[in-house]
């Protein structure tokens, strides 16, 4: 059985998307991911010894799941 795309359209109407960041703090968020990723990369392109691989990668790996 298959659904008008009119059916879906209004179906959805009762379910708005919520998003997880509001969109007040969106540039706060992408700035400080920025800075982070930014703050990760050096430290692991002046250290790159084998040790410092897990001592940055489970922080992260246990951060994002």
């Amino acid at each position: 059985m298959s659904t008008s795309l009119l059916e879906i359209w209004e179906a959805s109407a009762a379910n708005p998307y919520y998003p997880a960041v509001p969109k007040e703090r969106q540039f706060l968020v992408g700035a400080t991911l920025l800075v982070l990723g930014l703050m990760l990369s050096s430290a692991f392109a002046l250290n790159r010894s084998a040790v410092s691989l897990p001592l940055l990668g489970l922080p992260a790996s246990i951060a994002f799941g």
